[in-house]
């Protein structure tokens, strides 16, 4: 018996020192700045890396109004460019939010930039595309009324650079309609020589046609498309990657599906932002040392025990929070945070206080523990699982600010639950062999006498 007890006491302790050295190296990983040996790679760790919304990081804000012509789907429309916009400008800006806003609004978020006026030329005033065969002066409804126009920006799918012949270049992909409208501009007319032997010259339009900020593109094409996709090349940017991405942009912006008119726009000072970051920082350390400092006055050694267990917790979202692409921590985002901290205590509290009541009752602390994690099992999923329901309500729903709010409480309420019912599970188990018998090391309260009624001659007596 001795022997065995001396085993999960070695077992205990070397579970413990495996869990103590991997949560000082995820704290480590959680805030350290430094540089890689022997590489010019520095190192920013999870906090550094976790992207940041608008409202903390400061950047533009823009906000368009959404038409279409007469006879076209709105709805879909808007779908359309929501996705163009994103190609466009997540292709320079990795931590843009572009989404739909109200009936007929797009709302355009792209956090930590300072150069505002790279921004706006992007996304400022994006007009139709259209590809003519006639080098024309006219209006784009009089270009489309003399019958010039041939291909239009509704009729590419994509804009991507590629590289093909040892030289950067931009691929154009039609849709299905856009394919045969290509086929027949190149087949009919581009590909056939002028009167003097040169090639026919395509030329790409977007905006008005002879309007002061038309963006003008013109190819050379030698033979008849029909593949549903052409190559673009230019001794411009056959070695520059940057500028054969530029170039992509130029013709991206003009395949939007509804016509967008600035409604409005705000550059937004990361100070206040970073301020708030900050004194949420310490208000929460702050917090969390209290909670804590609690939990050990009211549960003794498994109240340090879940302590430890909500520092595992907090590098666990810190990890998250940077790895998964599509988070970006706002204030909203940061309640989130802050609400699901307070419910992982809230689930320790009812697996600590279904313990007490066991061990109150008479039982002894081992048989305690497991009736405790047994009674508290379902009210802990009960209630996690309703909050999660409503978290992804929230996300698929609500706006930005409501989305950030949303997706940092469900991945919180998803950590609680890990925490408290295997982590704290197992740091449970792994204590008791030094301690099975103690109550005073746990707080425990004094338990109930239990009762006999004992049968006498003349009466009865209580023992």
């Amino acid at each position: 018996m001795a022997r065995s007890l001396n085993k999960s006491k070695r077992n205990s302790i070397l579970n413990f020192v495996a869990v103590v050295v991997l949560t000082i190296f995820g704290i480590v990983l959680s805030i350290g700045n430094f540089k890689i040996p022997f590489t010019n790679y520095i190192y920013k760790g999870f906090a550094n890396s976790i992207s940041l919304g608008l409202d903390l990081a400061g950047g533009v804000s823009v906000i368009y109004n959404c038409d279409v012509d007469e006879g076209q789907d709105l709805d879909k429309a808007i779908d359309a460019t929501v996705t163009r916009l994103s190609d466009v400008i997540g292709s320079k800006y990795s931590e843009v939010n572009i989404q739909r806003q109200g009936t007929n609004q797009i709302r355009i978020e792209v956090p930590s930039v300072t150069d505002s006026e790279a921004i706006f030329e992007l996304i400022g005033d994006p007009t139709p595309l259209y590809m003519l065969t006639q080098d024309s002066a006219e209006t784009m409804d009089e270009a489309e009324e003399k019958g010039f126009v041939r291909v239009v920006g509704t009729d590419i799918k994509d804009v991507f650079v590629s590289y093909q012949n040892d030289s950067y270049g931009v691929t154009i992909v039609f849709t299905d309609e856009g394919k045969q409208k290509f086929a027949e501009l190149t087949e009919f007319e581009a590909a056939n020589t002028n009167e003097d032997g040169s090639d026919q010259k395509i030329h790409v339009y977007i905006g008005e046609v002879g309007g002061k900020n038309t963006k003008q593109l013109t190819l050379t094409c030698e033979e008849a498309i029909t593949s549903g996709s052409t190559f673009i090349s230019s001794d411009d940017f056959k070695d520059d990657y940057e500028a054969a991405q530029d170039y992509a942009l130029t013709i991206m912006s003009g395949t939007f599906n509804a016509k967008l008119d600035l409604f409005q726009s705000t550059i937004v000072s990361a100070t206040l932002g970073a301020d708030a970051l900050r004194y949420c920082i310490i208000g929460g350390f702050i917090g969390l040392l209290c909670i804590m400092a609690i939990l050990w006055w009211r549960y003794g050694d498994f109240g340090l025990l879940a302590g430890f267990a909500l520092v595992i917790y907090l590098v666990l979202m810190l990890f998250f929070l940077q790895a998964i692409s599509f988070v970006q921590l706002t204030l909203p985002g940061l309640a989130g945070i802050i609400l699901s901290i307070g419910m992982a205590v809230d689930g320790t509290v009812i697996i600590f206080e279904r313990f007490r009541e066991e061990y109150k009752s008479g039982k002894k602390i081992p048989l305690s523990v497991k009736g405790g994690f047994k009674r508290a099992f379902w009210p802990i999923f009960d209630s996690n699982i309703t909050t999660i329901i409503t978290a992804v309500v929230l996300y698929i729903l609500g706006t930005a600010s409501i989305q950030g709010f949303a997706i940092t409480l469900l991945i919180g309420i998803l950590l609680s639950m890990f925490m408290n019912l295997v982590i704290l599970r197992f740091f449970v188990k792994w204590y008791l062999p030094f301690n099975s018998v103690k109550g005073k090391k746990l707080h425990l309260p004094k338990q109930e006498r239990l009762t006999k009624e004992v049968v006498v001659e003349g009466g009865a007596a209580n023992d």
